[in-house]
């Protein structure tokens, strides 16, 4: 069995939900679960300010754009490329070029699920980043947005320094 991976679909502007909702129903109908494994329509939230009034809305990432998490092959292909309202895969002469791992991690597709073996209060070592080799102790700890607060001695001073759960690793003793 091919591993799934992320491919990115164009679509006419403004029908990336539709696309996405079509390719669903079509999965569902057809139980080709097994070769499209999830659709995605990346948006983020930003504030808008109109007639001075606050107001949060939701905005597309990539505007003409769905990515798929499929297994590659003629039938899913053939059922991607024939939604309405898709126009084809994005690669060279059509032909569809799955995402790296470093540009799904990129785009947040796929929230990275890190184990950590450290605790607030711990003693950590900063294992990757301009910070490598220096240590610090954990405040906080943000699975929920993947940041841990670490407070490290530069230049004779305390620094509050923001990484990623896997950047640090716990001192050994």
């Amino acid at each position: 069995m091919d591993e799934a991976k992320w491919y990115v679909v164009h679509t006419y502007s403004g029908y990336e939900n539709k696309v996405a909702t079509n390719l669903e129903t079509i999965v569902e109908n057809r139980k080709l679960q097994h070769w499209i494994h999830e659709i995605r329509v990346p948006t983020e939230i930003v504030v808008e300010v109109k007639d001075d009034k606050k107001k949060e809305v939701e905005r597309k990432l990539f505007p003409g754009y769905v990515l798929v998490k499929m297994v590659m092959n003629d039938e899913s292909w053939f059922v991607v490329r024939n939604t309405r309202g898709c126009t084809g895969f994005v690669g060279p002469n059509g032909r569809p070029v799955p995402l790296t791992d470093e540009e799904v991690a990129a785009l947040g597709v796929e929230k990275r699920v890190v184990e950590i073996n450290y605790a607030v209060g711990d003693m950590v070592r900063i294992i990757d980043g301009p910070l490598e080799n220096f240590t610090g102790r954990v405040d906080e700890i943000d699975m929920d947005k993947n940041k841990v607060k670490v407070t490290i001695s530069m230049f004779g001073r305390e620094t509050p320094v923001e990484l990623e759960p896997d950047q640090a690793e716990l001192l050994d003793d």
